[in-house]
């Protein structure tokens, strides 16, 4: 089977020659290990670099974008993974000055104007805002205009291809061999406190919100298709390891039609519908994945609680990714390592309908021994 066979067969429920595996991206550290080189990939790093080559002027940041084409496809391939995750970190802005080499001020200095200025860490490979101008809070009454901002531009929302570069190049590289990773059909409540407020007190205008998040991804969802991208990432982080950030309750009111709309929209478009978050999902669970439509469970969180074994008992249909935690990754043994990747490599064998893979991005500091261990014995165990 090819790859791209492999991960539909899997997914439909068909048997396969063996077990498909991907990963949920890595920071360039990693990637420099596993390509022998420097890559241009990651996402602080890659913020930065793509900060810094806007800098020095157009012939330099088509350079980092062929650089960035080039190596995404090449640390794919050289793990020989089934899925292709084509995503990384951008920062499409001009600095406006260098404070120094890895410190960057963007926007106007002028008095009273907005401006932030962003610092890079290459030891974490973290770009972050470290100053700038007053962030502006909305209050509950400004919510009404950014409702209705969002709803206008998802009724004028129509993408092309070319709103989706990262898939066009890897679809176009990998051909019919692999399967790519599609993306834009996210959902979800901003985590600020005004929008949790407002779940409570405003919930229909909440809801507005996420239908025009939803209107948006059908129309994303119809065009991945037609590139080629079955498999399409939505979703969006709203729980850590002690549950959702909002009530079950909230969830139904607020988010429930909207993941519906998205999930009959990839139902017409021949994809599906991958829902992501970190966290302990299962106070919602029966909702999102019962009762939703949504046909896949991404970025599962094994630290948080979400077992493949129990998922697949209680949604017998439901396509999952995942298993093997990035936390395990970096704070873990190789024995651990080893153990995750066994155990979930056991589960999908006898369940079905499971890619099993790092569920989220295998971090800068992560021991490299660890993903070495990861590398060998999905390999090793897939057969």
């Amino acid at each position: 089977m090819t790859p791209r066979d492999r991960v539909y067969a899997a997914f439909g429920g068909e048997p396969t020659d063996r077990l498909p595996i991907y990963c949920a991206g890595m920071h360039g550290r990693i990637a420099d290990h596993i390509l022998g080189r420097d890559a241009y990939v990651g996402y602080g790093r890659q913020s930065y670099r793509e900060a810094m080559a806007l800098w020095q002027g157009p012939e330099a940041h088509y350079e980092f974008l062929e650089r960035s084409y080039a190596d995404m496809c090449a640390w794919n391939e050289q793990l020989d993974l089934d899925l292709i995750f084509p995503f990384g970190g951008r920062y499409a802005i001009k600095p406006t000055r260098l404070v120094d080499e890895r410190t960057l001020l963007f926007g106007d200095e002028a008095p009273d104007a907005q401006w932030h200025v962003m610092r890079y860490d290459p030891d974490t490979e973290l770009f972050q805002r470290v100053d700038g101008s007053p962030v502006h809070q909305p209050e509950l009454e400004e919510l009404d205009g950014i409702v209705e901002r969002a709803e206008e531009q998802a009724a004028a929302y129509s993408p092309t291809p070319d709103d989706f570069p990262l898939q066009q190049r890897a679809l176009a590289y990998f051909g019919e061999e692999r399967a790519v990773f599609g993306a834009g059909i996210m959902v979800f409540v901003p985590r600020e406190r005004v929008w949790l407020e407002a779940m409570l007190l405003r919930p229909e205008l909440v809801l507005r919100w996420t239908m025009a998040l939803a209107e948006r991804a059908v129309k994303a969802a119809a065009v991945m298709g037609e590139m080629g991208c079955r498999v399409i990432f939505g979703g969006g982080d709203f729980a850590g390891k002690n549950g959702p950030l909002y009530s079950p309750a909230s969830f139904k009111r607020c988010m429930s039609p909207a993941v519906r709309r998205i999930s009959e929209g990839c139902d017409a478009a021949g994809v599906w519908h991958m829902f992501a978050s970190d966290g302990d999902l299962w106070p919602v669970a029966d909702e999102l994945y019962g009762n939703c439509g949504v046909h896949g469970y991404h970025e599962i969180d094994r630290r948080a609680g979400m077992d493949l074994e129990r998922l697949r008992n209680r949604f017998p249909e439901l396509r999952l990714m995942g298993g093997v935690a990035s936390e395990t990754l970096h704070l873990g043994s190789p024995e651990d390592v080893r153990h995750e990747c066994l155990t979930a490599l056991e589960v999908a064998r006898r369940r079905g309908r499971i890619m099993v893979g790092v569920s989220n991005t295998i971090v800068a500091m992560s021991p490299l021994e660890n993903v070495e261990t990861m590398i060998e014995t999905l390999h090793e165990g897939r057969s």
